[in-house]
């Protein structure tokens, strides 16, 4: 193992710091050689040039490393196997021995669990015998901590009983619940056994639940009696009768109390009997691509498709992602809000196998103010906080200078996902957290519980941009002939195989919706789905998805642009804008604008609103209408609901052009629903 990490220093601010480069990127935050050799990625980048004889360049020089990382595929992963003593000594020739994707084979003589490489740490060594693991934080409660030793005693007893009842490997356990310990140890139970694990959030309704959980048949359910949200309890006691009538696989319920303490289901377990039997938990070896879990897509034009990952991928992709990208190890406090119903809480768990303590967060992301995200890191002292993009644009919107309001002398890092962060709120960073954090924007997905796009601490971070491609992951900007593009937007691909991408689909024995999902136009390519630009510098940009796209005129450009500009007026709360194909050819442009309140769509706002497309993002996207709405539809996600929207006003009947429930507000999609059957006539 590398051992205890160094103490990691901050990097410098001056007056050359936020000098701009040569092409007029904005600079915001550079390393120094000091914080360079300290990081991960700085030890891992000097191991592996001793090890294997390379020249990276003194600092390390991190695109070297990352071609050295994607032309030897077998050499790095063999060396991130080696460096954090997951899988050490396994020969180059015995890491990758099919290449060709899907179905590229890793590893395919040695075994690893998923949970006994996160439990590893509670046996001390860098993280101290009585170091934390969880950190439960709630809108209702005191913070409650929960050690090492304590978190695998009880996972040892969730996966004795889990054997009491029967449960063997390849069964499916599905938890119904919020982000609170007990999902983190039925997780870890469930893989230590062998067991594949699947979650939905108690938001979604019985409808969306089973869309997911009827597909894979799980034969324990555990489940949440409510959860509390916005200052509110949610009781969720019928959702969970009506999921155990429908799911007929179910053989045991085990019910976690929240809202309720001392009600039981009938025929259930309580959770803390499950528990009791501390235990130290008997770890299934398991083959490097066994199932560890599903997750689904967004499921916004049919039934949420079932994402199969392996344990060994997972395991090599998030000591890879946390540990060398964004700089997390023992001793510090890991926080990502998240939802049990998106794959970022399972790479939020995941910071586990890397030693650091995971801050689960049982609650709204804004409550009880727009700063609680802040708020909660200076309470619990969070080293590494995770968001999306907008929250961090609401913080700079009400004009929040957490830094000044709070004590996050702790905080060292920030990372933002789920849409592009926008260039304004990288300076707000900047300017109202701290000049000296490190800020990330990651672009991964679901599909491959990671990410392709990223952070590095051996790079300077310039405002709106992302840094560059992940060590190991050869992603490219394609255009429509397939071939490489450079300070141009292109098709994201990856043109060499991860160890996370997914097994399979569930219930896809042939593979054809796999194949389809993602190897389309290009065979044996993977097309995610958004647009990328590479910058000449190698810095990234993400506008959007690829199928969301503004093409009008032959000008493509992705709607993060667009929001950008127009979020930027206080008067607009949210928007989202379509860019819709029409049967004769032509081309329709509306943007639809949810208002702050106290504000109309005069004519002079709708002035404003085109003027600031046209001055900040092209004057030929400029819309053809502006439309005020009561709301903007997203998926549970988070994700604008751009494609769905787009085929209801090109004429999709409702019921084919999306899934109501995955979205997180059905009324407001019934008004678009109305605007398009008012334009369309269908």
């Amino acid at each position: 193992m590398t051992g205890p990490l160094p103490q990691r220093p901050r990097a410098w601010q001056g007056a050359d710091v936020t000098s701009n480069t040569p092409d007029g990127a904005e600079v915001l935050w550079r390393p120094t050689a000091e914080s360079i050799a300290a990081s991960q990625l700085g030890r891992f980048a000097s191991w592996v040039a001793a090890r294997r004889g390379l020249d990276v360049g003194s600092p390390p020089d991190y695109d070297r490393v990352w071609r050295w990382s994607v032309e030897h595929l077998d050499q790095f992963w063999a060396d991130v196997a080696e460096w954090t003593d997951v899988l050490p000594g396994v020969p180059d020739d015995r890491v990758l021995t099919r290449r060709g994707m899907p179905g590229a084979e890793w590893f395919p003589d040695v075994t690893v669990n998923y949970a006994e490489q996160a439990l590893r740490w509670a046996t001390g060594g860098a993280t101290g015998p009585d170091a934390l693991a969880l950190i439960a934080v709630a809108e209702d409660t005191d913070p409650v901590e929960i050690g090492w030793a304590t978190l695998r005693g009880q996972v040892g007893a969730f996966a004795a009983s889990l054997r009491r009842l029967g449960v063997q490997r390849g069964d499916r356990v599905a938890g119904y619940l919020p982000n609170v310990p007990e999902a983190v140890v039925a997780f870890l139970g469930a893989a230590s056994i062998g067991a594949v694990w699947s979650s939905c959030a108690p938001d979604f309704g019985t409808r969306s639940v089973l869309d997911r959980f009827a597909q894979i048949e799980p034969v324990v359910l555990v489940a949440v009696d409510g959860y509390r949200f916005n200052g509110r309890p949610h009781d969720r006691r019928d959702v969970v009768a009506e999921l155990r009538a429908a799911l007929p696989s179910v053989r045991t319920t085990i019910a976690v109390p929240r809202l309720f303490p001392g009600e039981l289901p009938d025929d259930a377990l309580p959770w803390a009997d499950v528990v009791a039997d501390v235990q130290d938990p008997v770890f299934e070896p398991l083959p490097f691509d066994a199932p560890l879990w599903i997750v689904y897509s967004s499921g916004t034009t049919g039934l949420p498709k079932g994402i199969v990952h392996g344990h060994g991928g997972v395991v090599l992709e998030q000591r890879k992602q946390t540990g060398l990208h964004i700089d997390v190890g023992p001793g510090d406090r890991f926080y990502w809000y998240a939802s049990t119903a998106w794959s970022r809480w399972n790479i939020a768990t995941s910071a586990l196998l890397s030693g650091a303590t995971v801050v689960v967060h049982d609650g709204a992301p804004a409550y009880p103010a727009v700063d609680a995200q802040f708020a909660l890191a200076a309470r619990v002292g969070i080293t590494y906080l995770g968001t999306s993009a907008g929250y961090l644009s609401a913080c700079e919107k009400a004009d929040v200078r957490p830094g000044e309001t709070h004590d996050l002398s702790a905080l060292r890092a920030i990372g933002s996902t789920g849409s592009p962060l926008p260039a304004a709120a990288y300076r707000w960073v900047y300017d109202a957290v701290g000049a000296d954090v490190f800020l990330g924007s990651l672009s991964g997905g679901t599909d491959v519980a990671t990410g392709f796009i990223g952070s590095s601490p051996l790079l300077p971070v310039t405002a709106g941009e992302l840094q560059r491609p992940m060590l190991g992951v050869a992603a490219a900007a394609w255009n429509e002939a397939g071939q490489p593009v450079v300070g141009e937007l292109g098709e994201l691909v990856v043109t060499e195989p991860m160890p996370s991408m997914p097994l399979r689909f569930w219930n896809d024995p042939d593979g054809s919706r796999y194949r389809e999902a993602y190897f389309e136009p290009w065979p044996g390519v993977w097309r995610h789905g958004d647009w990328l630009e590479i910058t000449e510098r190698g810095t990234c940009l993400i506008t959007g998805r690829s199928d969301s796209t503004l093409n009008r005129g032959g000008v493509r450009m992705g709607t993060a642009d667009i929001y950008a500009a127009v979020e930027a007026i206080p008067a607009v709360r949210d928007c989202v804008v379509l860019g819709v194909e029409q049967p004769d050819g032509g081309y329709w442009m509306p943007l639809f604008v949810q208002l702050a309140p106290g504000h109309e769509l005069t004519d002079e706002l709708v002035a404003e609103i085109r003027a600031a497309i046209r001055t900040n993002a092209s004057p030929r996207h400029v819309p053809d209408e502006v439309v005020a709405v009561p709301g903007v539809p997203h998926t549970r996600t988070g994700k604008r609901l751009e494609v769905p929207l787009k085929r209801l006003f090109q004429g999709v009947p409702a019921d084919k052009a999306l899934n109501l429930g995955a979205v997180d507000d059905a009324e407001v999609v019934a008004h678009y629903v109305r605007l398009a059957r008012e334009r369309t006539g269908a």
